[in-house]
């Protein structure tokens, strides 16, 4: 069995000292008057935001949170390979893979792992337990990046059945994913089924159904969730055309400005959370800058956005009477980026669950953990 090793995140001071100079340094652009956050991030923000950065975030106290979490490294297929692994506290737990997505880290999970793992110690019953496998995606956080070309969704989901089989030693398991991590698990419940139990997820994107000639009509409720997207790309898929294309030509601001990256982030999580446009009335800015600074002590925000050009060179399209196998529950958030209608997801997945939540967006195991764990737990009982 690959070798299992204690991780713990410890930056180097220089690192840090360096961050706060370039913040320091940094050369502002200028904005139209009053645009707030019409052209993207608003400049205000931005400044009061790189300011606390500068002067007030305490990196050492979130490297201590983290660190209370069992932190591994492994390698799989020669790469290595980050993970949170926290055992059930429960008489029969459920080991369960957890995958994020973009702009975000294994810090995502943060909430949700004590959930999942000890449900009895908040409020749930301990018979619900998870052993949480919290990855970082290749390229994000901890996690090395692939130096080849090809690091798409099916070779992250490849990655994730050894690390859970092979190096982790568990025979089935469960997996729930949001985002690109959506795309993980979807891939894991095609190309591993046998491996799953069953799969969850809060967005419904890949892979894109069979709708040839010969299909089901498509229902009115489905046109108006592909009108949906494609307003949507129209208006704030910009950022997913350059990092599908050109992703080593944005690389460079974003790696060598930390208020490059900051922006190019935060505006994301803005965005795409439930919140209103006021982003602190979901996340106080340390957490924002927890995940922003995880990208840039490490360096990875190029190799986080090369992710999306891997996706868009290996589109995955389903065949005539083709589906994901495993059976599949699915939360649907109402400020996800992506609201498909129940039957637009059955032509891809078995569709055992289907939940409309009443609240929360893009990041639901940040924005919304109790709503999301609660969904995770009443899904895989059935499995136990």
């Amino acid at each position: 069995m690959p070798e299992v090793r204690p991780f713990e995140i410890a930056v180097d001071d220089a690192v840090l000292d360096d961050l706060r100079q370039r913040l320091a340094d940094t050369r502002w652009p200028d904005e139209i008057p009053g645009s707030e956050w019409d052209y993207g991030s608003n400049l205000d923000y931005i400044k009061e935001l790189c300011e606390y950065w500068r002067t007030s975030f305490d990196w050492r106290a979130q490297e201590r949170k983290l660190n209370a979490f069992n932190n591994c490294k492994s390698e799989v297929d020669g790469l290595d390979i980050h993970f949170i692994h926290e055992k059930g506290q429960g008489p029969n737990p459920i080991p369960l893979v957890i995958t994020h997505g973009w702009p975000s880290t294994f810090f995502e999970m943060s909430k949700i792992i004590p959930l999942l793992a000890d449900p009895g110690s908040h409020g749930g019953d301990p018979a619900d337990a998870f052993d949480v496998v919290a990855p970082s995606l290749p390229g994000f956080g901890f996690s090395q990046a692939s130096g080849e070309r090809g690091m798409e969704i099916g070779r992250v989901a490849d990655l994730w059945a050894k690390l859970m089989t092979e190096n982790l030693g568990y025979g089935k398991f469960v997996a729930v994913g949001g985002d690109i991590g959506a795309g993980v698990t979807s891939r894991l419940g095609y190309s591993h089924a046998d491996k799953l139990h069953g799969i969850h997820l809060t967005s419904v994107t890949r892979p894109t159904p069979y709708l040839g000639a010969d299909s089901r009509v498509l229902t009115a409720a489905e046109e108006a969730h592909s009108a949906q997207r494609e307003r949507w790309f129209a208006d704030e898929g910009g950022y997913n055309h350059i990092q599908g294309t050109k992703p080593q030509t944005l690389s460079y601001g974003l790696n060598d400005s930390p208020a490059g990256v900051c922006a190019w982030i935060v505006e994301k999580w803005r965005t795409w959370s439930d919140c209103n446009g006021d982003v602190e009335s979901v996340y106080t800015k340390d957490e924002l800058l927890t995940t922003v600074t995880i990208y840039w002590v490490t360096q990875t925000i190029g190799s986080s956005v090369r992710m999306y050009r891997e996706n868009q060179t290996h589109v995955w399209e389903l065949e005539q009477e083709e589906r994901v196998p495993a059976p599949a529950g699915m939360a649907m958030f109402p400020q996800e980026i992506a609201r498909p209608p129940r039957e637009w997801a059955e032509r891809s997945y078995d569709v055992r669950r289907w939940q409309e939540m009443p609240r929360g967006g893009h990041f639901a195991a940040f924005e919304e953990p109790g709503l999301l764990a609660h969904e995770v737990r009443e899904f895989f009982r059935q499995f136990r």
